[in-house]
């Protein structure tokens, strides 16, 4: 099971990691792991649990191209990140570091800490009782997810998604 963290549209960088947390990135990673929405939701990096999923309205991870914001979120083992659009530059991050982000407007469909089951292989999520079916990735995104990002898909295969073997 998955809880669903709500959030509304236009979340930028900002809001999921405020820029003056960036020095701890700087002296140990790890610490990024105590800052994702510490102002905008200050409960979520003590009480998120891997694998839960963050829905959202348009243009989520929009802002300053912050890198240590979705890694924040990597680090708290966010599930997946649903959303209707990303910002060009968090989606690339996000696939990155072997986020999953999938595009879909699931706001007037889930609630704020409702539990659900998610199937990341299959894109469904069961929630009370009713099947969602997400838009299906491309097989390079799955197979970048499964490694754990682009860097990993890279050590275990000695290539980019897309280039021939």
């Amino acid at each position: 099971m998955a809880r669903v963290w709500m959030f509304g549209p236009n979340v930028n960088t900002d809001q999921i990691v405020p820029g003056r947390y960036a020095p701890y990135m700087l002296k140990d990673e790890a610490e990024l792991r105590k800052y994702p929405f510490v102002e905008a939701r200050p409960e979520f990096a003590a009480t998120v649990q891997p694998g839960d999923l963050l829905v959202a309205g348009p243009n989520f991870g929009c802002g300053s191209s912050r890198e240590y914001a979705p890694l924040a979120l990597r680090m708290v083992g966010v599930g997946a990140i649903i959303a209707p659009l990303f910002a060009r530059i968090f989606y690339r991050n996000a696939l990155n570091l072997g986020i999953p982000c999938f595009e879909a407007d699931l706001t007037g469909v889930l609630r704020d800490g409702q539990q659900v089951e998610f199937d990341l292989a299959s894109g469904r999520l069961i929630a009370d009782g009713q099947n969602i079916q997400l838009p299906p990735p491309p097989a390079f995104l799955q197979e970048v997810w499964a490694a754990g990002g682009i860097v990993p898909f890279y050590k275990q295969h000695g290539r980019f998604p897309g280039q021939n073997a």
